[in-house]
């Protein structure tokens, strides 16, 4: 194989791991922030059920702990059984749960307990929700936009204490969803820049398939761009094309999407991950059924099994389409 070509698929395995470890430590800390800044609304309300959809379950406790529910099959019985296990910190629930699912999962939470209404995504409607009238309102050209927007956020008061159980589950809603519409753009900005960091390297390689399903397709372009189709639950058969980082953060994990692309990568040219001390005989190098070894022959049988090496396998896992 290639030097050269084994170098660059090796620094992209290892860019598409330090991302997924950056996002990671930028969820955490996220999450944390959430956390932090909601613990006495959630201990207030003596902590929340964030999902109940057997078998999938995720609550939070006054303590800011998780409580998830895994699933699985009894390898001596053959039957499925149910586990809950307690998460102690943000960073090990970031590994099992999608951050922006999560602050979606508070926000729907919050708004059950509340008894408050569907959300709205019009613009009018939210002005409403906000309790701002017409009349308050002014058009700014982009540049002044965001000026403004800058000057807003930084004298922005703390976020007022709740009262009550009700005022408490509001704010906890507002905040859940604004936390998860800031995860969704961390997500899509984190695509982005590996999609930029990555484009020298892709062009070298051709197109990488990371995942080839029944229901979905997800691709590393060789010009450095993801794009995918899927096949949405809702979408009555009717597949869907995903281009835009925005899309993808609605259906793929980051974290998932850098780990899989390393995973191929490393499936299809095993000399660009670390090496392993576990590799035994490949299948086909020992004897025949019914044709083992006279005494004496087993050591020089052994040695000269193997004489071809492992690199035909390899080449049968490239993930390039």
């Amino acid at each position: 194989m290639d030097v050269g070509r084994n170098d660059m698929l090796g620094e992209l395995a290892s860019d598409a791991a330090l991302e997924r470890t950056d996002f990671i430590v930028q969820a955490t800390e996220q999450l944390s922030r959430f956390l932090d800044r909601n613990k006495d609304r959630i201990s207030q309300l003596g902590g929340l059920t964030l999902i109940d959809d057997d078998p999938d379950y995720l609550s939070v406790a006054p303590d800011l702990t998780f409580r998830v529910r895994s699933r699985y099959e009894d390898p001596d019985t053959g039957e499925w059984m149910s586990e809950t296990e307690i998460v102690e910190s943000p960073s090990e629930l970031v590994e099992l749960y999608n951050l922006a699912e999560v602050f979606q999962a508070f926000a729907e939470a919050a708004r059950e307990a509340a008894g408050l209404p569907e959300p709205t995504t019009a613009a009018d409607d939210l002005m409403r929700t906000a309790g701002i009238p017409p009349e308050e309102t002014f058009g700014l050209d982009e540049a002044a936009y965001a000026g403004a927007a800058d000057e807003w956020a930084a004298t922005q008061p703390p976020v007022a204490e709740a009262d009550d159980e009700e005022s408490a589950a509001r704010a906890l809603y507002d905040l859940a969803l604004d936390f998860q519409e800031r995860s969704q753009q961390n997500e899509a900005r984190l695509l982005e820049q590996f999609e930029e960091a990555s484009a020298k390297l892709t062009v070298q390689l051709g197109d990488l398939i990371i995942v080839d399903d029944e229901d979905e397709r997800l691709v590393l372009g060789s010009s450095g761009r993801f794009r995918a189709e899927v096949l949405p639950e809702d979408g009555d058969g009717e597949w869907r094309e995903l281009s835009a980082a925005d899309d993808l953060v609605e259906f793929y994990d980051p974290t998932d999407v850098f780990g899989d692309l390393a995973d191929a990568l490393a499936e299809a040219f095993p000399a660009v991950a670390p090496e392993t001390d576990d590799e035994g005989p490949e299948a086909g190098d020992g004897p025949e059924e019914g044709e083992g070894p006279e005494a004496g022959e087993g050591e020089d049988d052994e040695d000269a099994g193997d004489e071809d090496g492992d690199d035909d396998d390899a080449a049968d896992q490239d993930p390039r389409a």
